[in-house]
């Protein structure tokens, strides 16, 4: 039976599954459940699932709480793992005034479209209630408890049970719990300042209904969330007419001090949408799972230079090749030229003197591979490598972690970042208009701000420094890694249940950390470890407590729990993939009649089933 419900549970908790969080993750994670029923449901007889907003089965990036009819999605239909049916076969389905509310063109709904996140939401609704109650008719009872926050976490081994508890003060006992809570955004905007530590809720930057923002607005990053503020407000502040293939830009009376500029490092966009071979990353595409573990060093590390040595180089080298990019097939054939290289190298080919002109230069290949369903085969490599990387990240070391945050992954967010076209377009009809800039330079918050109702902000441009203030700023930056400190079930920390996610780390690499990242060192067993960010998991993505062993009731798939050893997730296929892979496990273990190894270098053979 599918219930609603704030009372406790009467079932045995010996035979219960307690879910927190109702999003993709949670989604995907019933979705596997009833993939393998049969077998689970001799052993999980209730799920509970806990969502804190009143809307479940849609998750923050797609509720209309959070975000807003002129965010888009950048995933399409042929890109999303199998639910129940298709998003586009959903869509299709639908009244179409529903669709027009959202923007879309009814007559001509496309598997390789992108859509809004509002419709993404509606569908992952659909489809979380079509697995719930697939589930209810397998024999396994359902209770939702919609706007019900868990605010802490207890951990029984005694009784091998887990105790939740609710912001009501209601207690919850449970054999097994999944903590799926998605994104986390930190609660300490400074709205008498104009900071804002997130966009989300969108709904919290937008004027009142008749008013204008009639003044320059700043976004800390040019990522797809900076993207989001972009096309949020300015639908707000003016109309786009597209005429002869052009679209432009015309702000209303009022509001012709409406303006945005994004701050980036860098001062570089997202590459644009492109057209793939294959719309799903796969764990082992380019190298299989016996000869992946054979890169471990006598140490037992996998070295990010040695990955893409032996993985990464030939990969790359015939997907260049098949581009027609020959200068890049010759340069691999460097075998000094590694992995900081590369990323070096080309984030060098996308960097113009003009952000906004390289963006219309790169809109004509990008076009012509969309439209024309030309592929870009390295990007698509390159994609499909980290996916790979981020299943066995866990098997670096801290210095490797170090160079893949410092140099890599910004050079992937902003090559696999993938601007969907119709976004393309509005940047540009904005830059054309005079109402968006982008600024290059490392930005710092002042610590202290003296002005009210203005946030002070310090440039670092190559060295040189400029001030600059803004009536709103808001940092785009994007989700990190929730140190645990941050983590959200207190008593988890105290009662060592959790632990910060930690690599070895040598002398050498000691000595030359600067002073910010030296507080990040500490002892484990005789042995100095860096704290790489987030809390650490096995994995089967079992916490690991203070005395190094995995919990077998305690599960967390959340990413900014969980990126510091899992370091680069590729939206709901990351969902799809990380929860196949709790379920297989479970699915094991109880063919077994054991629990299983949660080891990387053993578990990854259930990597190659999903």
């Amino acid at each position: 039976m599918l219930l609603q419900a704030q009372a406790a549970p009467s079932m045995n908790p010996r035979n219960h599954l307690a879910i927190i969080g109702s999003g993709a993750s949670s989604i995907y994670l019933l979705k596997h459940i009833w993939d393998e029923v049969e077998v689970l449901k001799k052993e999980i007889q209730q799920i509970s699932i806990f969502e804190k907003s009143a809307i479940t089965g849609m998750g923050m990036p797609y509720n209309p709480a959070t975000t807003d009819r002129y965010n888009m999605s950048n995933i399409s239909s042929e890109e999303l793992p199998a639910l129940v049916v298709s998003f586009g076969d959903w869509l299709r389905d639908q009244d179409p005034f529903m669709l027009q509310s959202l923007g879309i063109e009814t007559d001509a709904i496309s598997d390789s479209e992108v859509y809004p996140r509002l419709a993404l939401g509606r569908y992952l609704n659909s489809q979380y209630q079509a697995i719930t109650a697939k589930l209810v008719e397998s024999g396994i009872q359902i209770r939702e408890f919609p706007d019900c926050e868990i605010v802490d976490i207890q951990d029984m081994p005694d009784s091998d049970r887990v105790k939740l508890i609710t912001a009501h003060g209601n207690e919850f006992d449970f054999s097994k719990v999944v903590i799926a809570t998605g994104h986390h955004w930190a609660e300490s905007d400074q709205p008498e300042q104009g900071y804002y530590t997130s966009p989300w809720p969108i709904a919290k930057l937008l004027p009142e209904e008749g008013t204008y923002l009639d003044f320059p607005i700043g976004t800390l990053g040019a990522s797809l969330s900076a993207f989001d503020v972009i096309s949020s407000l300015s639908h707000r502040h003016g109309t786009f007419v597209e005429n002869s293939g052009r679209m432009t830009f015309h702000p209303f009376p009022g509001a012709e001090g409406f303006k945005i500029v994004m701050h980036s490092s860098h001062g570089l966009l997202p590459h644009l949408q492109f057209d793939q071979v294959e719309p799903f990353r796969e764990i082992y595409r380019h190298v299989d799972r016996k000869e992946m573990l054979a890169l471990v060093d006598s140490q037992g590390f996998l070295r990010l230079e040695t990955y893409f040595d032996k993985v990464c180089r030939p990969a790359l080298r015939k997907a260049f090749e098949k581009d027609g990019i020959l200068e890049m097939v010759d340069v691999l054939a460097d075998s000094q030229f590694g992995i900081a290289a590369f990323s070096e190298k080309m984030t060098d080919e996308h960097d113009y003197d003009n952000a906004f002109e390289g963006m219309r230069c790169e809109m004509v290949e990008a076009r012509e591979s969309v439209i024309h369903h030309k592929p870009i085969h390295w990007k698509e490599v390159m994609d499909d490598l980290m996916y790979t990387l981020n299943f066995h990240a866990e098997l670096m070391p801290a210095e490797d972690h170090l160079l893949l945050q410092s140099k890599v992954m910004p050079f992937l967010m902003n090559v696999i970042a993938a601007m969907p076209l119709p976004s393309g377009n509005t940047i540009l009809a904005l830059y054309d208009a005079g109402r968006l800039d982008i600024v290059a330079g490392k930005v710092s918050i002042n610590e202290e701000q003296t002005t009210p109702s203005l946030t002070t902000i310090t440039v670092d441009h190559n060295g040189e420094q400029s001030s600059l203030t803004y009536r709103m700023f808001i940092d785009c930056s994007g989700q990190k890694p929730l140190e645990l400190e941050n983590y959200p079930f207190p008593s988890l920390i105290h009662d060592g249940v959790v632990r910060m996610a930690q690599a070895p780390i040598d002398l050498a690499t000691v000595a030359s950390l600067p002073e910010e990242k030296q507080k990040h060192l500490s002892w484990q067993n005789g042995e100095q470890v860096y704290h790489i960010g987030g809390v650490e998991i096995d994995g089967a993505y079992r916490l690991i407590g203070e005395n190094g062993k995995p919990n077998k009731r305690i599960h967390d798939v959340a990413f900014p729990h969980t990126s510091g050893l899992r370091p680069y997730s590729y939206g709901l296929q990351a969902c799809s993939d990380t929860t196949a892979i709790l379920v297989k496990t479970w699915v094991e273990e109880i063919q077994a009649g054991s629990p299983i190894s949660g080891d990387v270098t053993e578990i990854t053979q259930i990597y190659e089933e999903i």
